[in-house]
């Protein structure tokens, strides 16, 4: 090892272009920001959605309907899903955590039971909400619905 075959260590140099340097640089001046403007400025940061002046196209578009905040979505789930449920399971009660466990609901859904399918098992339903159809026929079968 001599003087003539000396290296920085494997990553310790970047290879940058150093801006705002003067003009001898390849890069002073405006500092590769171009002239004048908002972006040329420092401190410069744009809202989302800005489109320099225009009017944006969020505002462009026209909105109609009506959005009801205090509208409560349910995961459905149906009669012929349960009797699977119960019969894999071996459950005589299905409630929420029957339902996590076998991916049907995550943590902060609310289960509605539908009445597509047959129950021919007693089971215990604990849900959120019923269809009609779905009551008679888990009470039909002997079964109970509990609402949580």
């Amino acid at each position: 090892m001599n003087l003539s075959n000396l290296k920085p260590a494997e990553g310790s140099v970047k290879n940058r272009k150093r801006i705002g340097r003067g003009t001898g640089s390849g890069r002073g001046g405006t500092s590769t920001r171009g002239h004048k403007g908002a972006k040329s400025r420092s401190g410069y940061s744009s809202k989302a959605g800005f489109e320099g002046g225009q009017m944006p196209l969020v505002r462009r578009v026209p909105k109609f309907g009506f959005k009801n905040i205090n509208r409560v979505e349910y995961t459905a789930v149906n009669l012929d899903v349960l009797q699977n449920l119960a019969s894999k399971a071996g459950n005589a009660v299905i409630d929420f955590a029957v339902f996590r466990e076998n991916g049907l609901a995550s943590k902060n859904d609310n289960i509605k039971i539908l009445g597509r399918g047959e129950v021919t098992t007693a089971i215990e339903v604990h849900a959120h909400a019923f269809s009609q159809a779905a009551v008679e026929a888990i009470e039909k079968a002997g079964g109970k619905v509990v609402t949580l």
